[in-house]
């Protein structure tokens, strides 16, 4: 596949995957009125959902090209945050108190995460562990937010002030999950495009390349609550989201479609996805994740990706 075709393949992928996320949750957000849970709680857990990292990895897994399912899970939690965090800092600088715990669960996410790549392969059983600690997390951060009247994602309360129909709802949820599948599978095709086209090294463009595609988005997640005057919705979608991905991502990726793991995975990446996470806690911790704190999750950004590219 030529280079133009492979990019616009990914890009493509990327902007259908994004775009079904959006009619799936607003699909879920509908359906979540008729069953016997809480409007907060189905909210607050549908808020940080990263169906299109998931599909992106399950796709790319189920193709083999290992390197681009374990950067959906290692590349987008770091880009998420460093760049979703630092840049959205720059744009709206966070002045909040988080509960001690949602910080915490910043940092244990990522190092329960080195379980689902503790050996050579990833094993069911790992992932089987994981998707039990995240259930686990989701439901203490539900409690905690509801507990601290903390507000939902914008466009998840917008969807529960507008309720729609069983049947639409159904409808829309049936649209994201094809739309989501259909992206996901572009991606991964795009990315081994890119890296037969241009001779990028396979875990660059999963670590590096496609994570940045496809979480463009969450810069404005983080920015828009925090413009709005709501820092702490966006402190806690950040938490919120890391554990999709750390735990949720990775633990359904390994049941799916376990996948080889390259040693440079845990020796360079999953340790640098620590070592962003616990910068993000420190600030957070302190209150304030302002313009200089964005500005170091930046410069954090563009080393691992000057290391990623030059060293290995």
């Amino acid at each position: 596949m030529d280079a133009a075709p492979a990019v616009a393949i990914l890009v493509a992928g990327a902007i259908l995957a994004v775009w079904a996320t959006d009619r799936l949750l607003a699909g879920l957000v509908g359906l979540a009125r008729f069953l016997p849970v809480s409007v907060f709680a189905a909210g607050a857990l549908l808020s940080g959902f990263e169906v299109e990292n998931v599909a992106v990895g399950i796709a790319a897994g189920l193709d083999h090209a290992d390197e681009i399912a374990v950067g959906s899970v290692f590349g987008g939690a770091i880009f998420l945050v460093c760049v979703a965090l630092g840049l959205g800092a720059i744009i709206a600088p966070l002045q909040v108190r988080l509960p001690r715990s949602f910080i915490a669960l910043l940092v244990a996410a990522p190092l329960a995460a080195g379980l689902g790549i503790a050996g050579e392969r990833t094993e069911p059983a790992a992932g089987a562990i994981l998707l039990v600690l995240f259930a686990a997390a989701m439901a203490h951060l539900v409690h905690r937010s509801r507990d601290e009247g903390f507000g939902l994602d914008g466009e998840v309360e917008e969807e529960l002030e507008h309720p729609r129909s069983r049947p639409a709802a159904v409808g829309l949820t049936l649209l994201g999950l094809f739309g989501v599948a259909a992206g996901g599978k572009l991606v991964a095709i795009g990315a081994e495009g890119i890296v037969a086209s241009f001779g990028l090294a396979p875990l660059v463009v999963g670590m590096v390349v496609a994570p940045a595609v496809i979480e463009l988005e969450e810069v404005a997640r983080q920015a828009i609550p925090a413009m709005r005057g709501h820092p702490e919705v966006s402190a806690a979608n950040l938490v919120g989201t890391q554990l999709y991905f750390c735990l949720f991502s990775l633990g359904l990726l390994t049941l799916v479609a376990p996948i080889g793991v390259d040693p440079r995975v845990r020796s360079f990446d999953w340790p640098f996805l620590v070592g962003a996470s616990c910068l993000a806690a420190i600030f957070l911790w302190r209150g304030r994740v302002g313009r200089r704190e964005g500005a170091v999750l930046l410069a954090a950004y563009a080393l691992y990706v000057a290391l990623r590219v030059t060293s290995f």
